[in-house]
């Protein structure tokens, strides 16, 4: 019975977690593998220039949240390519925050 108990309280973890998984993914809304290709293009040329400047990790997710809540208000937004679309900002958000300080999977280099 207690194997039982124990099986089944695994498997509701393991459910919740990749519903939890799935949802968070969702909410982002962005493709991050174009991001990444979008950051290199158009952030890295001001963001990427020392070991010391702006990448993925440099930041914890809750950071790249809270500078994407408002995009258009980001110091560097006038910088940005006049062609560069909401879905584009998403996919780079995406890309950093999926990628960020304290993400399961953090960027390893700049």
């Amino acid at each position: 019975m207690k194997r039982t108990t124990t099986i089944g309280g695994f498997a509701v973890l393991v459910l919740a977690a990749t519903v939890g998984l799935a949802v968070a993914a969702d909410t982002l809304g962005g493709n991050a593998r174009k991001g990444k290709y979008l950051y290199t293009k158009n952030c890295r040329t001001c963001h990427g220039q020392t070991a010391s400047d702006l990448s993925p990790s440099s930041l914890v997710q809750a950071e790249w949240k809270a500078h994407f809540e408002n995009a258009a208000a980001l110091p560097c937004r006038d910088k940005w390519p006049a062609e560069m679309t909401e879905a584009d900002v998403k996919d780079t958000f995406s890309y950093l925050y999926d990628f960020a300080k304290d993400s399961p999977s953090p960027a390893k280099c700049n």
